[in-house]
């Protein structure tokens, strides 16, 4: 099955800095891995900028002009907090990132493709709707899930989200909106510090917390048993999928021991469900992972994972 990649090469200008992790080279070696030859098939494009109309679906005017108007000079770094800074290129690649997620719910919805791959970064689900937080500036999943309900018509978008860390921003931009769903598994303790199995919003959201050095098997059971499910439950007509890879036993900023073929398992059940309900539409985005080399194995497990499922 034909993959739509979209990506740019803004979101390699997006530099926080030397040692920083959320680094351009995360990039570059997601993208190297995927020049590989059983990746040829990639119908590979372009992400365009996101408009202000629609980030301001889900952030308030006020704070996208913030950000966008935060332009530094080429070797000068603004922090926003302790671990997200700007330098000059950083608007551009927060734009394309939400750019990106906004095209592929457009591919999919005018059926022009099934699946869609977002090799982009600047990451986003740690962004809340008037703050940035954790290396992240706009809440791209959320932004393509509004998307897909404003231009459309969708009723009810899915979102779920296997990154280490819990996307607390997705969380309070969909919590009091039964039309929007998502579904989490990370590590607790950890940043940010959300993401209890308690926290449920209206009923949307669920969320699968794990301790420190649980592996696979309880990534999977966590999946299998508790947010799948409840995926499956609530039917959606898209399914947009935060796709962090720190949760990778060789990742440096947590603790848990998910391999490569967990990924891979998980990217098939998820396919499977959009299937039944959806057509198959699915739009996945780039988060986190900060081992470059076990960051780039996951990603092409995940897309080879979208190619035949």
């Amino acid at each position: 099955m034909s993959v739509l990649l979209l990506s740019h090469r803004a979101c390699l200008h997006h530099d926080m800095g030397a040692h920083h992790p959320e680094c351009p080279d995360r990039l570059r070696a997601v993208l190297r891995a995927l020049e590989a030859e059983e990746f040829s098939d990639l119908i590979r494009d372009e992400a365009p900028q996101a408009t202000v109309e629609q980030l301001t679906r889900v952030h308030p005017a006020r704070y996208v002009e913030a950000i966008l108007g935060i332009r530094p000079e080429p070797d000068d770094l603004v922090p926003l907090d302790g671990d997200t800074l700007m330098n000059w290129g950083s608007a551009e690649a927060a734009l394309r990132s939400a750019g990106a997620a906004v095209a592929g719910v457009d591919a999919v919805c005018r059926n022009e493709i099934r699946r869609v791959f977002c090799a982009v970064r600047p990451p986003g689900h740690h962004a809340e709707p008037a703050r940035p937080m954790g290396f992240c500036f706009f809440a791209n999943a959320a932004v393509a899930a509004r998307h897909a309900q404003a231009v459309h018509g969708l009723t009810r978008v899915a979102v779920v989200d296997f990154d280490v860390h819990h996307g607390n921003g997705t969380q309070a931009c969909f919590e009091a909106d039964a039309t929007l769903f998502y579904a989490s598994s990370h590590q607790s303790p950890c940043y940010p510090g959300t993401g209890e199995a308690n926290e449920t919003g209206v009923g949307n959201i669920v969320n699968a917390p794990l301790p420190p050095g649980a592996d696979g098997a309880a990534f999977r059971a966590a999946w299998a048993g508790r947010l799948l499910p409840a995926l499956d439950a609530f039917a959606p007509e898209l399914l947009v999928i935060s796709a962090g890879f720190d949760a990778h036993a060789r990742d440096p900023l947590a603790q848990l021991r998910v391999r490569e073929p967990d990924f891979g398992w998980l990217t098939t059940e998820l396919c499977r469900i959009a299937d039944r309900h959806c057509g198959g539409k699915v739009v996945s985005l780039l988060e986190g992972g900060y081992d470059l080399d076990a960051l780039a194995s996951s990603a092409a497990v995940h897309v080879r994972a979208l190619m035949r499922s």
